[in-house]
């Protein structure tokens, strides 16, 4: 994988970049909590529980109101593998698909041990954070796809008929790359992605959503973003799905007032492809984000995806400070997500002055060390 260029960073641009970051990763969460607690729910069996408008707020999940599910889990650790990508740049080793697949792995060993294991020196913090060890739902793709050490590749994928969302809804950090250029952001979502779900659909879908988050977080429209992802898709094998629900989403928004009927012919079987399709038409048609994320999460299908999806692409569109404050205040881990969107907002704009020839951080290798040999990739 070839370098992306440097970008130049004024003070604006920072602050722009960091709440743009900041709200990826909390609108994310946040949809990603509205869903979780009717995430098993059909949409009548949301309003026999929660009244005729479904559900509208937080409702518990996992013993409590605003707990986030497997999504959140996994994109955090996206953004640590970034992260250590770019620290390892000094050593002269580039090959991002794997910085990320060890931070999945890190993810990995949430899942199955009570808790941090301080024998392992390249845990950096996240992975030192006590309440990401709980498992909630996880795709049985990302469990078996991240089962042993062995990285997945689009040649040689793991899980080859995994289809469903859980590689799309950790990908929206990718699209934060914002140096990078789009063809450079799809290929690199899609890698990941294929590291647990092998199907084409389901890549082509992750790779897809990182574009629309990276045209939205350069300032784009959701609806420009959508037309230059579906410029990229139409080179790549297997794209017809996944371009075909893109194209649902746009030409579902000009047939009248946004219902949860106009969101259920979109598809909700819980494919990749649905699942985007979901989200693109609920942030294209939401007045604001409160009322687009309650759109996202109110159907049949699989509400903490979709809400998870469409929560970040609005958040990465419009900033920190357009998220509902009150689902804010209540959002579980709310302090470690803006930790690290705070990191990774230094580290793209800032590295060099954390690491490099002429100047290291000992606390920032701490947080995010280098750790492995060498890495193969150019």
């Amino acid at each position: 994988m070839s370098r992306p260029a440097t970008a130049i960073w004024g003070r604006a641009e920072q602050q722009d970049f960091r709440s743009r970051v900041r709200g990826c990763l909390l609108g994310g969460a946040i949809g990603d909590a509205l869903g979780a607690g009717v995430d098993t729910l059909t949409l009548d069996e949301t309003r026999t529980a929660h009244g005729a408008d479904g559900v509208t707020d937080f409702a518990p999940a996992y013993g409590r109101r605003g707990a986030v599910a497997a999504a959140t889990q996994l994109t955090l650790f996206t953004v640590d593998g970034l992260i250590r990508a770019q620290v390892r740049r000094d050593t002269g080793a580039w090959h991002p698909p794997t910085d990320v697949h060890r931070a999945y792995l890190r993810w990995a060993a949430t899942q199955r041990d009570w808790g941090p294991d301080e024998r392992r020196k390249d845990n950096g913090w996240l992975a030192r954070e006590e309440w990401l060890y709980a498992r909630r739902d996880p795709a049985r793709s990302c469990l078996t796809g991240l089962g042993d050490e062995l990285m997945g590749t689009v040649e040689k994928p793991k899980n080859p008929t995994a289809r469903d969302a859980g590689a799309v809804v950790r990908s929206a950090p990718f699209g934060l790359l914002v140096g990078w250029e789009p063809q450079l952001v799809c290929q690199l979502a899609v890698e990941c992605a294929a590291q647990t779900h092998g199907h084409p659909t389901a890549y082509l879908s992750a790779g897809a959503y990182a574009v629309i988050v990276h045209g939205v977080a350069r300032g784009d429209s959701v609806d420009a973003a959508v037309q230059r992802a579906l410029a990229l898709l139409t080179q790549r094998p297997g794209h017809q799905p996944v371009t075909d629900a893109l194209g649902q989403a746009l030409g579902a928004v000009r047939q009248g007032i946004p219902t949860p009927g106009r969101v259920a012919v979109l598809g909700e079987g819980g494919a990749a492809e649905d699942s985007l399709a979901v989200a693109v038409y609920c942030a294209l048609v939401g007045e604001d984000v409160r009322h687009g994320l309650r759109l996202s999460v109110n159907h049949d299908g699989p509400s903490s995806a979709t809400g998870a999806l469409c929560g970040s692409l609005l958040g990465a569109m419009h900033g920190e400070t357009a998220l509902p404050p009150a689902w804010l205040a209540e959002l579980e881990g709310r302090a470690t997500i803006l930790e690290i969107a705070d990191d990774f907002a230094m580290e793209m704009t800032q590295g060099p002055a954390l690491h490099g020839p002429a100047v290291t951080s000992s606390a920032w290798l701490t947080r995010y060390p280098r750790g492995g040999q060498a890495l193969s990739g150019d």
